[in-house]
């Protein structure tokens, strides 16, 4: 008879033989976060406005706009977008601290996902709502839609906002704008400039889209068609002669050897049509739960 002793060295031997062959299989494979093309394709800055320009890439909207008392900075585009935007910083005459303010759309990667290296190389401060903060403080982790697959550096935020609040930097002042949806902390923000010498509202807002959602039922945002019904009402009564996008083809814009909007869209144009976008989105979520009844 085995001893007790001998029996235990023996099970351990043989659960330590599973172990290491269990162990040699490969771990599972990454898969990383891939856009299109034109996501990536830099551009030369490009002038929307006599001081907003457009310093991203062919496909992600990135707004430098500039005042007497430095430059502000909304939305980045992707994670690897970061020296690309200190170069067109620098083809506009400024140095990395002449950027004051960082603010953003949204908090997903391709929007945020450099901000954290432009506050690293500027010390410019972060300006974002409660919800877009602490998304990006988790490098956009745990995101309700899309789990840990678009993640980025972890950005700090150093001012909080409310909806209606304004920013001032030298002569300029914006206003910030909650249009939850897209994401909770989804902004909007509007500012006057000069443009072929006409002062004109401009309005950056953000995307109206629900790309693969679950709108109904939606444990981790029960709200969200309610969100959706109020930020489509506040998009149309925004104060917007020219609009535009983090998505450029959204509203219009080709950012090629220069920045174009054709046809010409308004914030009411482009919330009809997403609102008709997304209804159809919901009444197929509407048919295909009742049809599992």
């Amino acid at each position: 008879m085995f001893s007790r002793k001998l029996l235990c060295c023996l099970l351990l031997g043989t659960l330590g033989t599973v172990a290491l062959a269990r162990a040699a299989d490969p771990l599972p494979q990454l898969h990383a976060y891939q856009v299109e093309d034109k996501w990536r394709t830099p551009v030369k800055p490009l002038r929307i406005a006599e001081h907003t320009w457009q310093i991203g890439t062919q496909g992600l909207t990135s707004l430098l706009l500039q005042t007497d008392a430095g430059a502000l900075l909304i939305d980045g585009g992707m994670p690897q977008s970061a020296e690309h935007l200190l170069a067109n910083l620098h083809a506009l005459g400024l140095e990395p601290a002449d950027l004051r303010l960082i603010l953003m759309s949204h908090g997903h990667g391709d929007h945020a996902g450099p901000l954290a290296a432009i506050a690293r190389a500027t010390g410019a401060q972060v300006v974002s709502n409660a919800e877009t903060a602490q998304l990006m403080a988790r490098g956009g982790t745990h995101d309700i839609h899309f789990g840990d697959a678009i993640v980025y550096p972890p950005v700090h935020t150093d001012r909080l906002v409310h909806d209606g609040e304004k920013v001032t930097l030298g002569e300029l002042q914006l206003q910030v704008h909650f249009v939850p949806g897209h994401t909770p902390g989804s902004m909007a923000w509007t500012w006057r400039d000069q443009r072929d010498g006409k002062l004109v509202d401009i309005a950056y807002v953000d995307s109206l889209t629900a790309p693969g959602y679950r709108l109904l039922g939606n444990p981790r945002y029960p709200r969200i068609v309610d969100d959706y019904r109020h930020t489509f009402a506040t998009v149309r009564a925004l104060p917007c002669d020219l609009l535009l996008t983090p998505h450029p083809d959204a509203s219009g814009w080709v950012y090629g050897e220069h920045a174009q909007q054709k046809p010409a869209m308004d914030c009411r144009a482009y919330a009809d049509n997403a609102e008709k976008q997304f209804d159809a989105q919901l009444s197929e979520q509407r048919q295909k739960l009742m049809a599992a009844q």
